[in-house]
Parts: C-alpha cells; structure tokens; sequence
C-alpha cells in the first residue's frame, strides 16, 4: 500500500473515531508513514480503552495537551505505539529535541515559570533550563550479555509503555523536561498531572516540544499533560490501564496517594538536609559552599542545604566566613521575628507543645522578603540570611525552603551525627559534610543513610554541577530508585541463545 495511501486511512480511522464518540473531526494533516495494521490495532485499542473507562479515543491536532486525563492516557499510549515502530533514531530525536528546546528557550520560559509561581529566583530559573543537556538519554541504555558453553543470554532494557508522571511547583518545566528525556530515551511515553501552581508554565513547554517533536519524528503527543490538573484527574491517570508506571516529584501528600493506587510508583519525595561542620574542614570553602548551595533558587531545591551543625570551636569562625561572603547574620530578636512571619503555629492535641508550619507566602521568597519580616535592612546583592538557633527550632525542623540558615553548635562528631538523624526524619534524602576527617565522613555516611552524602563541596555536587555525576530533577528517596535516569524507566528482558553464536 502507498504512503499516501497509508495515511488516508489514518486519517478515516481517527475521523470515524472521534464522530463515533460525539466528537469533531480532527483536521487532516500529514502524517508520517504507518502501517495500517498498526493503525487499526491502535485504534482498537483505544476504543477498546474508552469502552472500558469511559475515555475519549485519541484525537488529533491536540500537541499533547488534554482536557481530560483520560484522553491524554490513550494519546501517549498510541504515541507509544508509533515510537516502537520508529525505533531508537526517533528516541534520539526526541532527546536532541528536548536539550536543545529547553536551552533556546531557558530564558522566556524561566520568565514565564517565575511570573506564574512567584518563587525562587529568574536566573536560576533559566539556569536549570540550560542544564537539561546534563541529562542522560539513549546512550545511557546498554544490553548485558553472558557467554558459556551452553550459549549466549542477552539482557536488555526494555519499556514499560506510558509513564504518568507528576511535577513540583519547585521546578516544573526543568523537571519536565528531564523526565521526558530520561522517559522517552527508555522508550516510553509519558502523562503528567502538573502542580496546579505551574500549571500554564507545564502545558506551554509540552505543547512546544510535541509541535517539534511531530515535524521531526511524525509523533504527535509523545508527552502528553493535563491543561488544569486536579486530584481527579491525577486519579483518573493512576487508573488508566495504558499507565503502566507512576513517576512522583513532590511533597509526602502526593507521595502516599501514588503509593496507594496499586501500580508500581517511583517517588521522589521530600528532604531536609542536614549539614555537618568539623575543626579539619577549610572554613572558608564551607562557608561558600554552604552559601550557594542553601541560596540556590532561594533554597528550593530538594537537596538543599536545610540546618548547619557546626562543632562549637569552629561555630564562630564558620559564621564570620559566612558574613565574610556576603549572608547576612540576624540576632535573637530579629530571628524570633522572622520566625512568627514564617510560621504558624497550631496547639498540640492533649496538652502537647504548638506544631510549626510553614507560611507559603514565604516559600522561594527573596532574602529581602525575608529581612523585611525580621525587621533588618540588607545590602544589596545579599542572598542568604542565617542565625545561630537551638537543635529544636522549626527553621531546623521543617523543610522550610527558604533563602535562611539556622546554625546549631555541637559538641562533637556523635552529637553533630545525632542531630542530623533528627533533622532529616529518615527521609534518606541528601546529607552534607565539611570535613578532611576520612573517618567522620564514613561515620556520617553511613549514619545518615542517604541517597546523596556531599563531602566539601555544595549540594548541587551531587548532580554533576561542581562534582562528577548525571543531572535528574527527581531523586526517587521513598522508593529507593536514587538519582533517576533512563534505566529507571525500562524493564529486564532476557534472551537466551542455547549452544549457539559463542564464537571462540
């Protein structure tokens, strides 16, 4: 049959389908060259789907942006479908179109991000577009192979199909765009369920790369997200039966749900990195390490530096650095200040003492911001408030993610260890030590457990920025995945070749 051919039924599939369902008819527009039997088992398929759970069929000319998530689900399914066809060159396509995107584009989505969520800092909102190309893709994926008497066995990583993925506030076209590429790359499609707070920024840069995407590769909604995302429809692309995998980057709430839809769930959850300080470390590099790490986009990041406990003969000398290097030391009164703007307070049940939460209004807010509450005038260019607090205080507690510092004297490696436990919750997250002290790293390490454990450099060193290692937006702690990458995403398929091909 004629590729013209060929894409006429396409196009009568989809136009029947959508008039079956009391839909319009797509445009008809080129399309790449499919075959018609997988056009009609498609299309069966999601028929079969939208019998089942009341799903529309996929339709065209969508770009990967639904209304409903069921729809959306069908979509990346046959997205999937047609990405199996085309083969590892389409997933390489997919790649490059993603980095490079997202590099062209870092600064007017980095606006667009900030003027919807109102958090964090614009030029590290660009900054973490231009990085996707730190990102591994396709080339990450390499078959394991066995050779014995009795033949070969080939081990290779293989799809899952559709992934449906939900995205932070923190970080939402920069987390979007590592997981396509680290999804795609493994030859899946994906969904997301966006945090409704970024939204708009999400659907703009899906709709983009699918119009690239589709020019290059012929492959329509290969990332597919839902236009205004609710908890229903987070629902309804948990129990879509395409949805074969859940990726979750957020706080323990969303975390919890994805763990209880009874589909496999790989959960980048929440953290609140401790950092520990000795007398052997350089004080002058922790202090601006320390510095850039918890000013980072206004310390919103997952892996930022969160609670400093520094042994005490060094305490005063790591906070001079500090104040040496632009942060800005508040005193007890202007602390106590800060902390009646940054927390709420709500009495404990049965004589208990008051339970802190976090204000939003001054989550990824600027130091300024901050200052202001505490009554305290800032030079300009200051990117970091700090202050010396009790173990206990809820800046030391809660993961309060903003550009402030409490500092805890300790006595020694053990009770720096301890506190740290304390302080991270078991989250097994991130932990950070200043230390030339090879034995009071390993204590820490493997104290503290963590899926990254930074020795004297900032946080960001343990993605690749600064220190050896591969970028990813969700570090799957929960469901102990780690730092995720394109194998995350694919399944064990073996191969066995008995008594033949061994060629020596």
């Amino acid at each position: 049959m004629s590729t013209i051919n060929e894409s006429l039924v396409r196009d009568i599939v989809a136009e029947a389908l959508a008039r079956l369902n009391g839909g319009t008819p797509a445009p008809k527009r080129e399309t790449s060259p499919v075959s018609v039997a997988s056009v009609s088992s498609s299309a069966q398929a999601c028929n079969c789907e939208h019998k089942k759970s009341g799903s529309s069929p996929a339709l065209r000319g969508k770009y990967g942006v639904f209304q409903d998530a069921n729809e959306a689900s069908a979509a990346a399914h046959e997205s999937f479908r047609q990405l199996q066809e085309k083969g590892v060159a389409a997933r390489r396509k997919v790649e490059e179109i993603v980095k490079s995107l997202a590099d062209k584009n870092a600064e007017q989505w980095g606006r667009v991000e900030f003027d919807e969520t109102k958090i964090g800092r614009l030029d590290h909102k660009i900054e973490k577009l231009k990085i996707i190309k730190l990102v591994p893709g396709v080339d990450w994926l390499r078959p394991d192979a066995r050779s014995g008497d009795h033949g070969i066995t080939l081990e290779e990583y293989t799809p899952f199909g559709v992934v449906g993925a939900v995205t932070p506030s923190t970080h939402s076209i920069p987390t979007l765009s590592g997981n396509i590429v680290n999804i795609v790359a493994a030859g899946n499609a994906v969904v997301f369920n966006a945090h409704p707070a970024a939204a708009r920024c999400a659907a703009l840069a899906v709709r983009t790369y699918n119009e690239a995407i589709y020019r290059e590769t012929g492959i329509e909604n290969i990332a597919c997200i839902i236009e205004k995302p609710t908890m229903e429809s987070f629902a309804a692309m948990c129990k879509h039966e395409a949805v074969r995998l859940l990726l979750v980057t957020g706080g323990p709430a969303v975390v919890k749900a994805a763990m209880q839809t009874g589909k496999r769930a790989i959960c980048a959850g929440p953290g609140n990195p401790p950092v520990y300080v000795d007398d052997t470390a350089c004080m002058k590099r922790a202090a601006k390490a320390i510095i850039t790490g918890a000013a980072y986009d206004n310390n919103l990041l997952c892996i930022g530096e969160k609670e400093v406990f520094a042994l005490d003969s060094i305490a005063d000398k790591l906070m001079a650095e500090m104040e040496q290097n632009g942060a800005v030391r508040l005193n007890s009164r202007q602390l106590d200040a800060l902390t009646r703007a940054a927390f709420t307070f709500k009495e404990g049940q049965g004589g208990g003492c008051a339970h802190a939460s976090v204000n939003r209004d001054f989550i990824g807010k600027d130091p300024s911001v901050l200052a202001s509450a505490a009554g305290v005038n800032l030079p300009a260019g200051t990117q970091l408030l700090f202050a010396e607090t009790e173990a206990n205080h809820p800046f030391v507690i809660e993961e309060q993610m903003m550009p402030f510092l409490p500092i805890v004297r300790v006595k020694s490696l053990e009770e720096g260890v301890a506190r740290s436990i304390e302080a991270e919750h078991g989250y097994k997250h991130t932990a950070i030590i200043h230390s030339h002290d090879v034995e009071a790293m390993t204590t820490m390490g493997r104290a503290l457990d963590t899926t990254l454990f930074i020795k004297n450099g900032a946080c960001m060193a343990g993605l690749g920025l600064g220190g050896e290692g591969y970028l990813s937006y969700s570090i799957a702690t929960p469901t102990g995945e780690g730092v995720t990458n394109p194998r995350t995403f694919t399944r064990v398929r073996r191969c066995v070749m008995v008594d033949n091909l061994r060629i020596y």
